[in-house]
C-alpha cells in the first residue's frame, strides 16, 4: 500500500483516515477496540480524533474518544503503528486558540491518549479573536518540546490559510502542513474553488471529513423512511433530492462494475483526486471497517471518475 506524505513534513500515511468521532458515541469501548485492531490489521495507520469528541452525546463532556484510543494504546501497545491526529479549540472548557488554552488543552489530550506526543495537532476551528502569531507561537513551543510533530488547520477558509502561512514565514514560526475541510461527491464547491487551490499552491496535505456525506453516499439512505431513528438522520435529509439520488445511481453502477460497494467507490473517488491525501471515514463495526478499507485497493478508471463527476455536477 503506497503511502502519502503530509505536506512537506516527514510524516507518511496510508490514504484512508479513520474518524474517531464514533468512539464513545455510536461505538462503545469494546467495539472501538475491535475496530482499531481490525484497522491496523488491514494495513492502515491514520487516526483522527478531537478533544470535543463526543461532547454532543447526552451524559458526555468531551474527551471520550481520546480516552478510548488511549486505553487501546495501553492495552494493545500499538501507538508506534499509528499516525495520530487530534484537535483543539471547540471543547467548551478549552475553547479557542490562545497560547494558554493550547498549552492546557494539549496536556489534557496527551493524558487521555496516554501518549507523550501527537503526530498532528489541528486547530479545529478558526479563532479570529486570537492573533495568528500567538497561536503559531504556542505550537512552536510544543514542537520544540517534542509534544507535537506537525500542525494542521481544520475549517479554515483559503484566505485564512494563506494569511497564517504568511505569518509563519514572516516570523519563522511553524507552518500548517495539512488542512481538514469538508469534501465529498455531493459537497464539492467550497473545497474545489476556495481550499484546493491554496493547498495545491502551497503543497499542503488534505484530509477531508464527511467523506461519505454523513453516510448518505454509502447508499443506505434512499428515502425519508430510511432516516427514521438514525443518529445522523437530520444531517442526511438535505441529500435526499434529485441530484443526490443521481449520485447514488452512478455509485451503484460503478460499484457493480468493480464488484464493490457505493461507500468504497465514493472513498476511492476522493483517494484518486490528486490534492487529497486521505479521506476520513468512520465505522461502527469491524464489518463496516472492512468495507471502507476496500477503497484503498480500488482503482477507478478515468471513465468511472467522469461518470461520477457528471452525476455530481
Amino acid at each position: 500500500m503506497q503511502k502519502r506524505r503530509i505536506g512537506r513534513s516527514e510524516l507518511e500515511v496510508t490514504p484512508l483516515m479513520f474518524g474517531g468521532n464514533v468512539f464513545g458515541w455510536t461505538a462503545d469501548e469494546a467495539t472501538s477496540f475491535s475496530i482499531l485492531d481490525a484497522f491496523v490489521d488491514a494495513g492502515l495507520d491514520f487516526i483522527d480524533t478531537a478533544d470535543v469528541y463526543s461532547a454532543w452525546v447526552p451524559g458526555n463532556q468531551g474527551g471520550e474518544s481520546e480516552t478510548i484510543i488511549g486505553k487501546w494504546f495501553r492495552q494493545s501497545g500499538k501507538r508506534d503503528k499509528i499516525v495520530l491526529a487530534t484537535k483543539v479549540s471547540k471543547l467548551a472548557s478549552r475553547k479557542g486558540l490562545s497560547a494558554a488554552n493550547i498549552q492546557a488543552a494539549v496536556e489534557d489530550s496527551l493524558r487521555r491518549l496516554q501518549t507523550d506526543y501527537l503526530d498532528i495537532y489541528f486547530s479545529h476551528d478558526d479563532d479570529t479573536s486570537t492573533p495568528l502569531a500567538e497561536t503559531l507561537g504556542a505550537y512552536q513551543k510544543l514542537i520544540e518540546a517534542g509534544k507535537v510533530r506537525v500542525i494542521g488547520a481544520s475549517n479554515y477558509s483559503g484566505a485564512r490559510v494563506e494569511e497564517a502561512l504568511e505569518v509563519s514565514r514572516k516570523h519563522g514560526l511553524p507552518e500548517y502542513q495539512v488542512l481538514q475541510p469538508e469534501y465529498n461527491l455531493y459537497d464539492r464547491a467550497q473545497y474545489e474553488t476556495d481550499i484546493e487551490p491554496v493547498a495545491v499552491a502551497n503543497k499542503l496535505g488534505v484530509v477531508v471529513y464527511y467523506s461519505l456525506a454523513s453516510g448518505f453516499l454509502s447508499g443506505k439512505y434512499r428515502s425519508q423512511a430510511d432516516l427514521a431513528n438514525r443518529a445522523r438522520g437530520s444531517r442526511v435529509e438535505k441529500y435526499l433530492n434529485e441530484r443526490g439520488l443521481r449520485i447514488l445511481d452512478a455509485l451503484d453502477r460503478v460499484a457493480e462494475q468493480h464488484g464493490s460497494t457505493p461507500a468504497a467507490v465514493a472513498l476511492a473517488w476522493l483517494i484518486a483526486r490528486p490534492s487529497v491525501t486521505a479521506p476520513i471515514a468512520s465505522a461502527t463495526s469491524v464489518e463496516q471497517l472492512r468495507g471502507l478499507a476496500a477503497a484503498v485497493q480500488l482503482t477507478l478508471t478515468d471513465a468511472d471518475i467522469r461518470k461520477l463527476d457528471e452525476a455530481s455536477a
